[in-house]
């Protein structure tokens, strides 16, 4: 099998004389902020035009390159469905010209000629009705596991496909968490530290779960060229900084006893067989150890060769024509009807939410279900709060932009406040500005609600037992396997999937406010029952809203 790196978490997979495309991405993202690193446009994109498959993992911006597909992939090529929620993928592969499909069940293989493929999704709240997937190839004598940046709470359905013989996975950044709050620089770095401490113990878990022959650390970082955001780029191996290039990580899974990791960027090729694995890089050595050692000098000349291609993807400022109360209005319009047909969504959201774009502010009130200008107070009463340029409202607003994470958010051009805790419903909400998303998003949530709220009736959980303690097996945030996922140290379990901790003896979350753990010591529990995993009638106490930051 040779597999050609395209960038990012783009590959060009060739078996048996057939070829699969994945997740081709070249072009500037979330309003500029994200471009391919290292740079990606020297690579002969005439070799990659006709594809027998194209694979896109998602829609998120830098999976899924709507001008270099129509520009570039010839629209004979079958693209592989993921099984989704929502048929938002396909629609927009027809939209482009694309018109050949191949429909996957989740984890179930599919026999094509000359090759066997099969897509695992993930389709929780978080993930939204746009999910996530991960892809398997096989081609009769090597196996691999395209995983990108899916995060999978349970591995069921690779370990029924395993042993694999090359496992690419994402191990950096891809948030905006904790950069953008209006918390002390004390405060964030040290929340930063531990994010990026997260993101490798996970890429790690999923390491040593899959047990691949051989890992190829991918997906992340971008390069922020932006003159505003280029701080965010990791320069000097900084342990503050969840920005984390694939050198770095690898050094870390060294120190973590994984010698099985190899370093690939954009042009390298891949040779891979039975008891083999070979990389060669397009980037001479001295080349491919400047873009890691000499990153600042790296990044600016690239960023010298972007500097049209992010002007055109940046919104202009506003120069005042467009009146507050047009743009208020036509917000208004938009998204009142979604929720007013979303009376779990607004549940979730809690308190009020500002929008403050500097010459005025935007108030939307679950509770009245309005959106309105904002007024004198609103700000001391909302519960989340953003700030950023009227520009980017004005654009979101006018090409009525239905995911406002996969533009707005993931751009980091913003500031963040909130009173308490985090509550994933607020980004799940801007996820879903769309009838059918908004439908597929009250439904989750009218289940939670339900469940949350059934005592008795919500029935057993199964438990695990950790240390001293007995605790519900699901961890309460997304319901990732915690027998697989969990880690104990002293009397704080850890959720590696997320990061989310818990207090063994009381079950509360350490690291956000919603959340509680069952948990029962083991010693109150009678004898006949104890065991590493069983089955106790706990009511609903197992049952939450999500509400952890992360990716």
């Amino acid at each position: 099998m040779r597999i050609v790196m395209t960038g990012h978490a783009g590959l060009y997979i060739e078996a048996n004389g057939r070829s699969v495309l994945c997740d081709p991405w070249f072009n500037a993202a979330y309003f500029g902020s994200w471009f391919p690193f290292p740079d990606n446009a020297s690579l002969d994109l005439a070799a990659l035009s006709s594809p027998d498959y194209l694979y896109v993992s998602h829609l998120h911006k830098d999976h899924f390159d709507p001008a270099f597909l129509a520009e570039h992939v010839n629209k004979e090529t079958t693209v592989l469905l993921p099984d989704f929620p929502l048929d938002e993928l396909r629609q927009a592969m027809e939209g482009l010209g694309f018109h050949r499909f191949v429909e996957t069940q989740s984890g179930r293989a599919v026999d094509l000629e000359g090759i066997r493929v099969a897509i695992a999704t993930s389709t929780s709240v978080a993930d939204g009705p746009i999910g996530d997937s991960a892809l398997i190839v096989d081609d009769g004598t090597t196996k691999i596991l395209n995983q990108n940046d899916c995060h999978p709470r349970e591995l069921s359905s690779f370990r029924a496909l395993a042993p694999f013989d090359v496992h690419f996975l994402q191990y950096s950044g891809a948030i905006w968490y904790p950069m953008v709050y209006r918390w002390s620089d004390e405060e964030k770095a040290a929340l930063c530290r531990e994010k990026r401490k997260r993101q490798s113990q996970r890429a790690l878990h999923y390491i040593q779960a899959i047990g691949a022959r051989h890992v190829v650390p991918f997906a992340g970082p971008p390069a922020f060229l932006d003159d505003a955001l280029f701080s965010l780029n990791d320069l000097d191996d900084d342990p503050t900084n969840i920005f984390q290039d694939q050198l770095s990580f690898l050094w870390w899974l060294a120190e973590h006893d994984i010698d099985h990791g190899h370093l690939a960027v954009a042009g390298s090729t891949i040779e891979v067989g039975p008891g083999t694995f070979d990389v060669v890089h397009s980037l001479g050595p001295d080349e491919l150890e400047a873009v890691f050692r000499e990153k600042r000098s790296y990044l600016s000349a690239y960023r010298g060769r972007r500097r049209a291609q992010l002007a055109a993807a940046v919104p202009a400022p506003a120069t005042g024509e467009v009146e507050p109360d047009h743009i208020v209005s036509e917000l208004a319009n938009w998204v009142e009807p979604l929720m007013e047909n979303a009376p779990a969504v607004r549940r979730a959201l809690g308190g009020p939410i500002l929008l403050d774009v500097g010459r005025y502010g935007v108030l939307i009130d679950p509770d009245a279900g309005r959106i309105r200008r904002a007024g004198p107070g609103d700000e001391t009463c909302a519960d989340h709060s953003f700030y950023f340029d009227e520009s980017l409202l004005v654009s979101l607003v006018e090409r009525r932009v239905h995911d406002w994470v996969n533009e707005l958010f993931l751009s980091c051009r913003f500031e963040a406040a909130r009173q308490g805790g985090y509550n994933e419903n607020v980004f799940s909400f801007f996820k879903c500005l769309t009838p059918s998303r908004m439908e597929y998003l009250e439904a989750s949530l009218a289940l939670v609600q339900r469940q949350a709220g059934a005592g008795t009736d919500a029935g057993p959980i199964e438990l695990l037992r950790c240390g001293d303690y007995l605790v519900q097996r699901r961890c309460p945030h997304l319901g990732a396997d915690l027998s697989r996922f969990g880690h104990v140290d002293g009397d704080v379990l850890t959720c590696a999937l997320h990061g989310n901790r818990y207090d063994l003896r009381s079950g509360r979350c350490l690291s956000a406010e919603g959340l509680d753990l069952f948990t029962v010591p083991v010693d109150s529990v009678d004898a006949s029952r104890r065991s590493t995993k069983l089955q106790i009638d706990v009511g609903g106490q197992g049952s939450a809203t999500a509400r952890s930051e992360d990716e």
